[in-house]
């Protein structure tokens, strides 16, 4: 693969119905994991040999960087690389190679289980990676498994956090989505792990993406009575989010021991913040991670459309939409509304 030429367009940034702008961008370079969870990827749905995407049905690196430069020019800054899982896209440093030359973006990020950051974490940071947010359900090993689908071991979390850790990361956002009955015994364990280092854990509301994930209303756990058992052992003192879109509410210890962070889609829903798109490994566009349908780019790109003609297109669907699905919720779910894009689609 050959040296990239970053080209940068001239357009306004647009706005959707609610005046959200654009500015982050969410893209799933392979629909694959490693991992069987059962609030995202559940074995009994998804066996082994489940037929996910071949090579050319998913957007090759040269499409991906084609398509954040066309979004950079629309007033993309953040882009997050999710999956699936990630890292069993093949080369994937150099693809951060590339989107880190692209004028225009200031942050890249990945999402990961954690499990094949030892081997990338070095060639990652090198290439540009600046942020990893690792999935981290229990410290309890059965419990850690049994949310992995029995294919994954907490201890390969563990050294997958002390070689990012190693390679300069210094900061790991652990995302911990939280079910009652499940793993949310375990909650203190993960704060006090944790607590006093420069890592911030992130507890996540069970959400209903999807629709084959068996969400059940009464196997979330509201984030307020989170706060309200770990303020009892560790006093807590709210912080202002970083930016008003962003998705975390924010707590430090009163004691200076750190900070954690708390993801309400359920119960305290944050629509009208949000400025992310969600591109597929096969190249469609979600403006909502409930969202049913996928505007296709790839057919575009395929088609022979222009860099101008891809940012009308993206700037069409983005100014066309109104979605607040954790907003209606109840509404929606009510009035039968099931249809859903699945996370491992499109990413968290």
């Amino acid at each position: 693969m050959g040296e990239r030429i970053p080209l940068t367009l001239q357009t306004a940034p647009p706005a959707d119905r609610w005046q959200r702008s654009l500015t982050d961008l969410r893209i799933s370079v392979v629909d694959r994991c490693n991992f069987r969870c059962p609030y995202c990827l559940p074995e009994d749905q998804y066996p082994e040999h489940h037929p996910f995407l071949d090579k050319r049905e998913r957007l090759s690196f040269e499409e991906i960087e084609r398509l954040a430069r066309v979004f950079s020019g629309l007033g993309v800054r953040k882009i997050r690389l999710t999956g699936g899982e990630p890292l069993l896209r093949r080369e994937l440093p150099l693809l951060v190679r590339w989107l880190a030359r692209v004028p225009g973006i200031d942050d890249i990020a990945l999402t990961t289980n954690g499990t094949l950051l030892p081997r990338f974490a070095g060639e990652l940071r090198e290439a540009g990676l600046r942020r990893i947010t690792l999935s981290l359900d229990s410290l309890d090993p059965a419990i850690y498994r049994q949310l992995a689908g029995h294919r994954g071991e907490v201890g390969e979390a563990l050294a997958a956090i002390a070689a990012a850790e190693a390679a300069g990361f210094t900061a790991l956002k652990i995302n911990t989505v939280v079910l009652r009955g499940i793993n949310d015994a375990g909650v203190l364990d993960l704060v006090a792990h944790f607590r006093g280092t420069p890592h911030v854990v992130r507890f996540i509301e069970y959400m209903d993406v999807g629709t084959l994930n068996g969400w059940q209303r009464d196997r979330v756990v509201p984030s307020a009575e989170l706060i309200a058992r770990i303020a009892e052992r560790w006093p807590l003192q709210p912080l202002a989010r970083a930016a008003s879109h962003d998705v975390a509410e924010r707590h430090r210890f009163a004691d200076g021991g750190g900070e954690i962070g708390f993801i309400s889609s359920v119960t305290a829903p944050f629509c009208g913040d949000c400025t992310r798109a969600r591109l597929s490994a096969d190249g469609k566009l979600y403006t909502c991670l409930f969202g049913a349908d996928g505007y296709d780019l790839r057919a575009l790109l395929r088609g022979g459309a222009s860099d101008e003609e891809l940012a009308a297109a993206i700037a069409a669907q983005w100014r066309s939409r109104d979605d607040r699905y954790s907003e209606r919720r109840a509404e929606l779910r009510a009035g039968g509304n099931e249809a859903r894009v699945e996370m491992f689609a499109i990413g968290g």
